[in-house]
């Protein structure tokens, strides 16, 4: 395993085989050279400074049906929210104010946001600074799509979750394998920055989807890919099962370091809910995404149980961030988001 870290640190690109070995492989040596090579690959085309991103979660409303998801269509006991776009501006502007310089816009697959809607709130949010604008919006026309590119969106996150077909058709009854492919196909030809990404510890994933899940990312070209931990929620229809391992998790973060030398890799909030930011920050993470969404509104996107939502002013929680990261020897990047 140790030969395989060294290939894949000079870019071979792994079986997939090689790949499920690896991150099954428990001996503490190699989680230990995996995490250093990642760490050297993070700085030497990433540098010291991270990414802080702001999320704006905007709306709980989902037409979606997945199975792992706390705010599946069919869970009544969801309090359901939907930010006005006067109340989404003023959060993107306190972000804004406090130092972030991406401003991420995430909801549900809430239909009743128009695609003219997301263009005025775009193209506002581009209006208040150098600030990048990346939408998580899940599956919606090719139009939609050209549209918000055309109002300045930067970058679009739409997650593949598991690259086994017959799984995922399963777990998203609403939609389809090939409906999310097609998804970051025509996003990346856009012109859009293509975040991707998947959980692990998913009930069904084997070591060997969980390696076609990292070679799937290389595969599409993502410049971002999250990657975290399933977290169990008991209002879903996989209630009892146990969570991802955060410590998988890290592995796979390195691996995907590692293949991807140059991609935006964040510690997820799930990583974080699982005690894992400062670790993944040393095995390749770059990026940092925090909740931005006005506090009444933070319990109600219950995704997953265990989610951060202290209503801690931005600008404080931007401060006390620099200054956690300063201890581990990291700046924040505040030259223009990239």
């Amino acid at each position: 395993m140790i030969n395989l870290i060294r290939r894949m640190e000079t870019g071979c690109e792994p079986f997939p085989e090689e790949l499920a070995a690896l991150l099954s492989d428990a001996a503490p040596a190699v989680h230990t050279t995996l995490f250093e090579a990642a760490d050297r690959v993070r700085e030497k085309n990433c540098g010291k400074a991270v990414h802080v991103r702001a999320i704006i979660e905007f709306s709980n409303v989902c037409r979606c049906e997945c199975v792992y998801c706390g705010l599946h269509a069919k869970n009544a006991n969801v309090v359901r929210y939907q930010m006005t776009e006067e109340e989404i501006l003023e959060a993107a502007w306190d972000a804004v104010e406090a130092g972030y310089q991406t401003v991420i816009l995430q909801s549900g697959e809430d239909l009743s946001y128009s695609r003219e809607t997301v263009g005025r709130l775009v193209a506002s949010i581009k209006r208040m600074g150098n600030v990048a604008v990346t939408l998580s919006l899940g599956e919606r026309p090719f139009e939609d799509y050209a549209y918000w590119r055309e109002y300045g969106a930067d970058r679009y996150l739409i997650k593949h979750e598991i690259s086994d077909e017959t799984i995922y058709n399963r777990y998203h009854p609403h939609s389809s394998f090939a409906a999310r492919l097609a998804c970051q196909r025509e996003l990346s030809r856009l012109g859009y920055e293509l975040g991707g990404g998947f959980m692990t510890g998913l009930p069904g994933q084997t070591p060997l989807i969980l390696a076609n899940d990292l070679l799937l990312l290389k595969k599409m070209g993502v410049a971002m890919a999250g990657i975290g931990p399933y977290i169990c929620h008991n209002e879903t229809a996989l209630r009892g099962n146990p969570d991802g391992d955060v410590n998988l998790t890290l592995r796979v973060v390195a691996a995907a370091r590692l293949l991807l030398p140059r991609a935006n890799l964040p510690s997820t909030t799930a990583v974080n809910v699982k005690g894992g930011l400062t670790n993944a920050l040393n095995c390749g993470a770059n990026v940092i995404m925090q909740k931005a969404t006005p506090y009444k509104y933070r319990n109600l996107y219950d995704i997953y149980p265990g989610r951060d939502s202290k209503d801690i002013p931005l600008k404080e929680q931007y401060e006390a961030l620099r200054a956690q990261l300063s201890a581990l020897g990291r700046t924040i990047y505040e030259n223009g988001d990239a």
